[in-house]
């Protein structure tokens, strides 16, 4: 595969735009190792490759350990993650792919008691901004380095 596009040089301010998102998500109340986890996992359902060696470097950088990072994918059936990180890893899958359920009740009922109104909105910008950088590299196949 081939890169399409370099869209930082496209078009450099709609990317200092997604940037400076990264910034505010960047002093939000999401502890780093949590965000790191939630774009890994964005971008796995995504089907990322970019994002997906991108963010489980980082989250490695960061001091997360390869099994978690390789179980992420199969959060449910381990028993790596804290309840508050699966509570992240539910609501992200169901922000990702909110066509197909709409974010059901009992993913709004799971998170609720993880995570402060404050925190949620944050975790929602956070999932957000993933899915908006997954359609990027893939749109414009960002290779991965």
């Amino acid at each position: 595969m081939q890169t399409r596009l370099d869209f930082y040089k496209a078009k450099p301010s709609a990317i200092k735009a997604l940037i400076a998102l990264e910034e505010y998500i960047g002093k939000s109340s999401i502890e780093k190792p949590l965000a790191e986890l939630v774009r890994l996992r964005a971008s796995q359902i995504n089907g990322c490759a970019f994002c997906v060696d991108m963010h489980t470097t980082d989250a490695r950088k960061g001091g997360d350990t390869d099994r978690r990072l390789s179980t992420v994918v199969v959060w449910r059936e381990t028993p790596f993650f804290t309840d508050r990180e699966r509570a992240a890893l539910e609501w992200t899958e169901a922000v990702t792919l909110v066509s197909q359920d709409h974010v059901p009740d009992t993913v709004w009922e799971a998170v609720k008691p993880h995570f402060t109104e404050e925190e949620i909105v944050d975790l929602t910008l956070l999932v957000s901004a993933i899915n908006s950088w997954n359609r990027f590299a893939i749109a414009f196949r960002k290779m991965p380095a």
